[in-house]
């Protein structure tokens, strides 16, 4: 007996009408076109792979022949500071033979310095200053460190300051001759007087304070002058910016007090820390703060607040005074010029220069029955500098 299921099944298998039978033939045609076109686009993707291959290899050349004609030393870090990539200026400031070591040892031949920014590194030819900078890639999986070697210009920059200082020593030859010759009459007259057998000792005594005091002011002068001759900042170390405030505030509000002066601080700093000569800013804050206090009458306010504002920490006095003319603004921070009969004239000189040789400046703001402001700016320690100065990743 026949088996009709499976001659059914067999059948339908197999078209039986013209017309399958030109669906099917169509199917083929199209399977063996889209073959074709597959094969030709896979072609035009290998001709397009090898010519970027090509093109990223004269790229790859051509950066390896830029990064080897750079002055400025270039050092790629991965994300854990391994040092990846190195040219040959960065060999010639940190050694050869480094890529694939830690940016923390390398790093640590890289010294602070006063300036932000600003590193220096022994070389057998002597001390070389750098200008170190980095940047992160968008990524975020690498970052480039720039090493400029700024010897030079460093170099020119304290001759052209020292030059300077200088020729602002020479202007102040004829005040100075002036302002010791005052008080030094002064002195050697009140001691004068002191011969005489008639005075009594409490007249003695009155006299002798009187050229005490004037000695004394000789004295402030001539260091005055000595610190402003000098230009620079000795002892630097890290301190916190509020506990300076504190100390401030300590020293000036009995001042202010015995003027009958409101006097407010504040220091929104928290833990935040400066590296440099905590006794020079100091003092070229509490000179700010007595100009201050001295410019104001009874019943006035004087405030000082500590804050920061992006990189730098930013110290603002202010008071209530009778503000300062305009044409005497651009005057205040000359050596021996004084609005003050006991001044030296000194003060705002050296604490502007304070200011300068940390990397920052002063700046003034005053009007007539307003008051003054002043705003003292300090950089912030330069970012991958440890506690000891060094470069860390």
């Amino acid at each position: 007996m026949p088996n009709t299921a499976a001659s059914a099944d067999s059948d339908r298998s197999v078209p039986r009408t013209a017309a399958e039978r030109g669906a099917a033939r169509l199917d083929a045609a199209q399977l063996a076109e889209a073959f074709q076109l597959f094969s030709r686009a896979s072609e035009e993707l290998s001709q397009a792979y090898k010519a970027l291959q090509g093109r990223v290899e004269q790229l790859t050349e051509r950066l390896t022949v830029l990064m080897g004609a750079l002055p400025a030393g270039v050092v790629v870090l991965d994300r854990t500071g391994t040092l990846v990539q190195v040219n040959r200026a960065a060999e010639e400031l940190l050694g050869t033979g480094i890529t694939g070591q830690s940016w923390k040892q390398v790093g640590a031949a890289l010294q602070a310095t006063e300036t932000p920014g600003e590193m220096s590194v022994e070389l057998a030819d002597g001390p070389r200053r750098l200008s170190v900078s980095e940047t992160a890639l968008e990524s975020g999986d690498e970052r480039i460190v720039l090493l400029h070697d700024i010897t030079e210009t460093h170099r020119m920059r304290l001759t052209a300051e020292r030059n300077e200082r200088l020729a602002a020593m020479g202007e102040m030859v004829a005040g100075l001759a002036h302002q010791l010759r005052t008080p030094l009459a002064a002195a050697l007259l009140y001691i004068g007087n002191l011969r005489q057998p008639e005075l009594g000792p409490a007249e003695r005594l009155k006299v002798a304070d009187r050229a005490i005091e004037r000695m004394r002011y000789l004295e402030r002068l001539i260091r005055d002058m000595l610190l402003f001759a000098r230009g620079d900042s000795l002892g630097r170390q890290y301190f916190s910016v509020c506990e300076l405030s504190a100390e401030l505030a300590h020293t000036l509000e009995p001042v202010a007090r015995a003027r009958q002066i409101e006097f407010t601080s504040r220091c929104d700093c928290g833990d935040t820390e400066l590296h440099g000569d905590r006794k020079a800013l100091a003092g070229a804050l509490t000179n700010l703060l007595e100009n201050a206090i001295q410019a104001t009458e009874p019943g006035g306010r004087v405030d000082c607040h500590v804050g920061q504002l992006g990189q730098d920490i930013v110290f603002t006095v202010r008071d209530t005074g009778r503000g300062i003319e305009p044409a005497l603004q651009a005057r205040l921070f000359e050596p021996f010029f004084t609005t003050r009969a006991e001044g030296t004239g000194l003060g705002l000189a050296i604490a502007r220069g304070v200011a300068r040789a940390h990397g920052g400046d002063i700046t003034l703001q005053s009007s007539l029955g307003k008051g003054s402001t002043f705003v003292l700016t300090v950089p912030l320690p330069t970012e991958g500098a440890d506690a000891d100065g060094k470069v860390v990743p």
